[in-house]
């Protein structure tokens, strides 16, 4: 659970800030894609340690997996979140 936990903080970033760049800034508009395209540019949403968010693969997830789930889990709960 630690470990899962230690690689999802930094995604709840990376996602949260791939969706106020968007124009709706909703988290309902937002694709596991391109989540996955912002990871790889480094001057985006900065602070989201990706060598942290990588870990997931100890976790026995593959990143592309990882992010869907991140992605899911943080639309259902949009409302909550503000996003």
């Amino acid at each position: 659970m630690d470990k899962a936990l230690f690689c999802a903080d930094p995604l709840t970033g990376l996602i949260t800030a791939a969706a106020l760049v968007r124009p709706e800034k909703k988290l309902s508009f937002v694709e596991a894609k391109s989540v996955r395209k912002r990871f790889k540019e480094k001057t985006f949403a900065a602070g989201a340690n990706r060598e942290q968010i990588a870990k997931c693969s100890e976790l026995g997830l593959e990143l592309d997996d990882f992010i869907a789930l991140g992605l899911t889990a943080m639309q259902g709960a949009a409302e909550s979140l503000g996003l």
